[in-house]
């Protein structure tokens, strides 16, 4: 596995503390339908996530990337290798791990304040309040606080399940294409929302994603995976200051870098 060299904002965590999140020989293969040979799906993953990062993974379509994040989150288990979090094994899903998901979240019978609020049912009133109220102003939806989520854009219901996630205040925070069904510009505004999000909640954060362009613009590191069974063919270091500049010369090379690491031309008309 090959790593670019960086100094980025983040890279220091990397360095000097212990991992958060050790993924260490994680191989999986699915039984064939026709009684062949297992299917291959992930072939000896190995990387690590540090407290606080924000770590993206991108690569071939199929290739196993969500597949990778449900066995990190407990959802699946590995055929071979173990995953760690804090030093323990994963043998399951975590209240203090919270996934984000492309497809809507949230609960259509509640409010945004309800929906929020879901996982503080155990906390006192006033304490739930606060919490609620503090998440709706950090994702945009004050004076929404009574809609439902049909009276709601995509976007927005999409902020309404960032907002109950950060308000459960989980370790980490698992997202599986969350923007993935958002229309172009509102992509672009979830993706800075979430990095001045992120900057002020200093969450751990792993991230998949089919868009190369959101994992430069998002990331401190990028795990670029290859064709299935797949493996983890570079780790990019995005060592770019926040927030970053789509046009800029270091964004575009790190972009473009990737693209050429996954075998996709950059040239118009091929």
């Amino acid at each position: 596995m090959k790593d670019e060299s960086g100094t980025g904002e983040n890279a220091a965590v990397v360095a000097m503390q212990p991992p958060i999140i050790s993924v260490r020989g994680v191989s999986l293969a699915f039984p064939s339908k026709n009684g062949g040979e297992p299917i291959r799906v992930l072939d000896e993953v190995t990387t690590t996530v540090a407290p606080g990062e924000f770590v993206c993974i991108v690569g071939p379509s199929g290739c196993g990337k969500s597949t990778l994040l449900n066995i990190v989150g407990g959802f699946l288990r590995a055929t071979e290798g173990v995953v760690l979090v804090e030093g323990q094994t994963v043998r399951g899903p975590d209240p203090r791990r919270i996934f984000v998901f492309q497809e809507n979240g949230v609960f259509p019978w509640l409010t945004v304040r309800e929906n929020i609020g879901f996982g503080l049912r155990g906390r006192a009133h006033a304490e739930r309040a606060r919490l609620v109220a503090h998440y709706t102003e950090m994702v945009g939806l004050t004076g929404f606080e009574r809609a439902y989520p049909r009276e709601l854009s995509g976007g927005m219901r999409q902020r309404v399940e960032i907002a109950r996630a950060l308000a459960a205040d989980p370790q980490i925070i698992y997202m599986d294409e969350p923007f993935g069904a958002l229309d172009f510009i509102t992509r672009l505004k979830m993706r800075a929302d979430l990095v001045r999000i992120w900057q002020a909640e200093k969450k751990t954060v792993l991230f998949v994603t089919h868009d190369i362009e959101e994992a430069v613009q998002l990331a401190d590191r990028i795990l670029v995976l290859s064709q299935r069974p797949a493996t983890i063919q570079e780790t990019v270091v995005i060592d770019l200051p926040r927030p970053r500049d789509l046009d800029s010369p270091g964004y575009l090379a790190k972009r473009d870098h990737i693209f050429r690491t996954m075998g996709m031309s950059l040239r118009v008309g091929v």
